[in-house]
């Protein structure tokens, strides 16, 4: 494996898509991210190697980027906060969070490394009728970048969650090898329950710090990989009236499955939904208090999560636990990332 390979991740959050590129064998030699509390998990899980700062990018100028990096870097990655362009929330061309994308370009062309790769929700590509997708495709081939994009399906790629991303991936047009190719599609998914049931349940415990039994499968071996014990996996205390509303919902289920006296106003069909066993997790997002375990009366842990977004156990959330949730449902799945990152090496560097 290359160790000789350098990154810089700007918006890094609490550190997924570094950590796929650093699986792969990249370095990571800046991160920068103006939430004080991801950063603190960034570093805390790069203990040799604290290279995350707090810092708004879109308020640091050249010299300062130049600085701080030093050395040539091979790649740039990134993802600018995507809330602006979500399909879950207000979709609004003003947003001025849908302009920190050229922020990042910035960077790309201070920095000139040999690839970039800028990862958002699927619904920047057709926002304000294609013109964000447009410009970022003008930006990179102004900045000497052939720009590929494709929307990734994360349980096609070793995660197990149905999360569609798009993934923009930029080659400097000097070292053009042909077209570049996107990583191939695993054969099999990862249901929860193969990702999970190693896990302890809480039966009515506040946490658990003990697996539940020797890993089952590959990924639960791959997740457990330099952990002896399990953090960040604390029980939710839930009123009895929440109870009872999550009993009434299969798994599988949702909030169409309940009747009208618990319902209420409540019309959003994807609301307080209970995974399926069987098959892939939901999109893991940044609250996480409607997204039931498939065993248990309660919504999944934070660890859970993580397990579901691909952070191995060894990775440890800062903070209190509704920042844990949300640092994790930000972040880029760490295989996902690993799995692009492999394809970037393979392209450019074997």
């Amino acid at each position: 494996m290359r160790n000789d390979l350098k990154i810089v991740d700007l918006f890094c959050g609490a550190g997924g898509l570094s950590l796929g590129f650093e699986e792969a064998g990249f370095n990571s030699v800046l991160a920068i991210d103006m939430w004080a509390q991801a950063i603190e998990t960034f570093n805390f899980n790069r203990k040799n190697n604290p290279v995350g700062i707090v810092a708004d990018i879109s308020k640091i100028d050249n010299n300062f980027v130049s600085e701080q990096i030093g050395t040539r870097v091979n790649g740039i990655v990134g993802g600018p906060p995507c809330q602006g362009f979500s399909l879950a929330g207000k979709r609004s061309v003003s947003d001025i969070r849908n302009q920190l994308y050229k922020d990042y370009f910035r960077v790309v062309k201070t920095i000139s490394p040999d690839f970039f790769v800028m990862e958002n929700v699927s619904g920047i590509l057709n926002l304000d009728d294609g013109n964000f997708k447009n410009d970022i495709i003008a930006q990179a081939q102004e900045a000497g970048y052939d720009i590929y994009y494709k929307k990734l399906l994360a349980s096609d790629y070793g995660v197990p969650q149905n999360r569609v991303r798009v993934f923009f991936v930029g080659i400097k047009k000097e070292l053009y090898k042909g077209e570049f190719r996107f990583p191939e599609k695993c054969k099999q998914k990862i249901s929860c329950e193969e990702a999970l049931s190693d896990l302890p349940l809480f039966n009515g415990k506040e946490k658990a710090t003990q697996y539940a039994s020797p890993y089952k499968n590959q990924f639960q071996k791959q997740m457990r990989l330099k952990s002896k014990i399990i953090f960040n996996h604390e029980n939710t205390n839930h009123a009895d009236i929440t109870k009872k509303l999550i009993r009434h919902v299969p798994e599988g289920g949702s909030i169409k499955d309940l009747p009208p006296e618990l319902r209420g106003d409540r019309k959003y069909d994807s609301l307080l939904r209970r995974m399926r066993r069987d098959e892939p997790s939901n999109t893991i997002d940044t609250g996480h208090r409607t997204y039931f375990h498939y065993a248990e009366d309660r919504i999944i842990s934070v660890r859970e999560s993580a397990r579901l977004q691909t952070f191995p156990d060894r990775y440890f959330f800062t903070g209190a636990k509704q920042s844990q949730y949300k640092q994790v449902g930000n972040a880029v799945p760490p295989k996902l990332a690993e799995q692009v990152a492999i394809s970037i090496i393979e392209y450019l560097y074997n």
